[in-house]
Parts: C-alpha cells; structure tokens; sequence
C-alpha cells in the first residue's frame, strides 16, 4: 500500500521567510520525495501541527486543500497503476504525476558517477575546475562502488534503488567502517561534503536528463564549525625574526609568511608571477590576480613584510614571484618551524589565511568587507568563519562605549 508524507524542508526559504512542503512517498520499502508547490513559515507549521489543527487562515486552508488534494491523487495514480500491473513501483506512480513514461531513473549509479566524473575532468584539463575538486569525486566514487560490493554484493546498482535506509547505512559505512591508507573512518565534515558531492553528481544527472530525482536530498547533515586556527602578533613576529640553519625552512617561511600578509592560498601562490604585480596611479603596489578555487578577481595591495619577500627572490629566473613548493612539504615543514618557534599549535597553510583575515586585518580595524574581498569570498558568511573578533577589538569599542556612559 502506498503511503504519503507531508513535511517541511526547514533549510530552505524563499524571500517571504517561507520554506517549502514536501511530499514524502512510500511504497514497498522504498520512499521518494515530491515538491507540492506549496509554502510555509516554520513557526506556522509547527503551530498548526502540521496544517492538521482546525485552520483560520485562508492561505492556510487553501495550502491544505492542495497537499490533501496532491495525497488523493497520489492515491488514485497508485490505485490506477495497479490494476494494470501489479509490479507498479514507486517510479511508475511518479512518472505518471509528472506526466512521464520513460523509465529515465533506471540507470547504475555508478555508471552515472563516470560520466559526470569525465565530464570534470575535461573541465579540469580546460583549466576550469581543480584537481582537487577531481580527486574528491573520483574519491566518492571509489568509496560508493567498495560501500555496495560490500553490503549488496555488486559491482552496480540502480539509482532508483537508493532509498532513505541505503542513504545512512552509506553514512554509516564511511564514519565507522571505510578504510583509507591504513585509517578506519571517515570524520563528519569529510562525509557531509562527500555527501555533497553525491548531491552534485545527481544534479548533473537530472541536468542531462539521465535521472529524474535526486534520492540523496534526503540526507541534510551539516558541516561541524571547528574554531579557526590563527598565529598572534607575537607568534607572527616570532616566525618573522627567527632565522633557521637551513635553507629549505627559511623558504617556506617565505611562504608562509607571504600569505599570512596576502591570504593567497597555497595554490594561488604557485601561480602568482611579476605580471600580476601592478602599480596604481598613486604608485602604489598591488597583486591583482583571480582566485583559483572561486574564480574571483583579488586585488590585494603590498604590505611591507611582503614587498621585502618578493625582493629576495628577485633572483629567480622563471618570473615567479616566490620558489615553488609543494603544499605538502609546506606543511610538513611547517611543523619544524612551529617546534623551533616554540609555537604549540599545527601550522599549515592555511593558519596563514586566518591569520590574514583576524591578527593582518580584522585586528587593525580594516572592514570585513574589504577582508572579504582581498581574500577572494563570494559572502562575507565565509568570512566570518576564517576571521574571529578579538579581545584586543572589543576592549577598544568597549572603551568607547564606558566614555560616555563616563
């Protein structure tokens, strides 16, 4: 027997403040979702209880009228489609309220991740997309294919088949079970974002008209905020004056430092060259570069510290501004450095961007809109996360504020 749900999809809004209702379908084990059309505030559906309390707003008897309507003719699909098959599935019924009749769902879900992946990787060799981003799909792609060979033992599996119970047991597989280079289990924020990532690739298939749902919608985790790491003045200053015995550290000093002062990230570093730096009519000297990741023009002017970095490897021969290093031997060194600094927190990279955002700007009263720009953000939200406010800030507008109250 076919059963329907009705809930709301709380994280999503339109520009009232109102979320959308969802139909939840199903049928022989397995559920799907539908969009109704209709919306509603969060307090008002709860307040409601879920339109079933004796309604007095009109808008709200004629959103109820529509879902009540939209479960009767599912009913009636279901019922129709039945008589004429008794293998009528879940699909079937939504085919019919969409007014399809291709079976456009039945298609392996891993066949569909090869596509989209060569798809991005014809988009990474056109330098439109990272490797990064290509390693993490091919990644997820593995990670699936290991997930239903070990549970369902195949080596494909229909997407249609993917219901709410597959969707977690996978979530639970990749935090407690799944191994890599020799470490059991995947943490939280790497398997949300995985799990965005299945979110994408599904996208895609709609797109191109391979599928017609989505079933991974239906897993709505969220990433876990961890406290950004950032150097102090001091602990800056201490990189800043230390003078290492060998070469290798002093450079990814260099590095380091470079972008604790600029935000590049590691990957914008190795791109930067002598034609990215220009002069302002005031003589002024700036980077002007598009981030890679964003593709976001960034335009960061010189601060002192970095001009004297980009003067000491004025010397290099392949008009780049600093020598390139791995990301991975940075951070490896980094760790070094840290020891020999007397710094007891991981230094990597990316340390140097926090850094940027909260002790270079943020701490010396610079606008976080302005931060957001230099650092290559499309929302000052993702600003927020790698600038924290600091003590020294809030005693000065507090000190501000005991004046007059003086």
């Amino acid at each position: 027997m076919i059963k329907t749900f009705f809930y709301l999809k709380s994280d999503k809004q339109n520009n009232e403040g109102e979320s959308p209702i969802y139909a939840k379908i199903k049928l022989q084990g397995k559920t799907s979702t539908l969009r109704t059309g209709k919306f509603i505030s969060k307090e008002r559906w709860e307040f409601t209880n879920k339109l079933k309390n004796t309604l007095r707003l009109n808008t709200e008897k004629n959103i109820k009228l529509a879902i009540d309507l939209l479960e009767s003719k599912i009913d009636d699909t279901y019922y129709k489609l039945s008589k004429i098959s008794p293998e009528t599935s879940l699909l079937d019924v939504k085919n019919k309220l969409n007014g399809k009749t291709s079976k456009t769902d039945e298609i392996d879900v891993i066949k569909l991740f090869e596509k989209h992946n060569n798809f991005f990787k014809s988009k990474f060799e056109a330098g439109e997309r990272s490797k990064a981003s290509l390693v993490k799909y091919n990644r997820v792609k593995d990670l699936l294919s290991q997930y239903i060979k070990l549970k369902y033992g195949k080596t494909s599996f229909n997407i249609i088949d993917i219901d709410t119970q597959f969707i977690y047991n996978l979530e639970s597989y990749l935090r407690y079970e799944s191994t890599y280079r020799g470490k059991i289990g995947i943490g939280h924020n790497t398997v949300v974002k995985y799990f965005r990532a299945l979110k994408t690739i599904c996208k895609y298939g709609i797109r191109y008209k391979m599928i017609t749902t989505n079933p991974f919608l239906e897993y709505n985790e969220r990433l876990k905020v961890k406290e950004a790491v950032f150097l102090t003045k001091d602990e800056l200053e201490r990189i800043e004056d230390k003078v290492f015995s060998t070469e290798r550290l002093n450079r990814v000093k260099d590095v380091f430092l470079f972008s604790c002062y600029t935000s590049y990230a590691p990957v914008d570093v190795e791109n930067l060259t002598h034609n990215n730096l220009v002069k302002d009519s005031d003589d002024s000297l700036w980077i002007k570069t598009t981030r890679h990741k964003t593709k976001i023009k960034s335009n960061v002017p010189v601060l002192p510290p970095v001009k004297r970095i980009i003067d000491k490897y004025a010397y290099l021969d392949n008009d780049k501004i600093l020598p390139i290093i791995s990301n991975q031997k940075v951070n490896e060194y980094l760790k070094e450095i840290a020891d020999l600094c007397q710094i007891d927190k991981k230094l990597t990279h990316y340390v140097a961007r926090h850094t940027f955002a909260t002790t270079v700007t943020l701490g010396n009263g610079v606008a976080i809109e302005n931060v957001s720009s230099m650092m290559g953000h499309t929302k000052i939200s993702t600003t927020q996360h790698y600038a924290k406010i600091l003590d020294i800030n809030v005693k000065k507008d507090m000190n501000k504020l005991i004046q007059k109250f003086a």
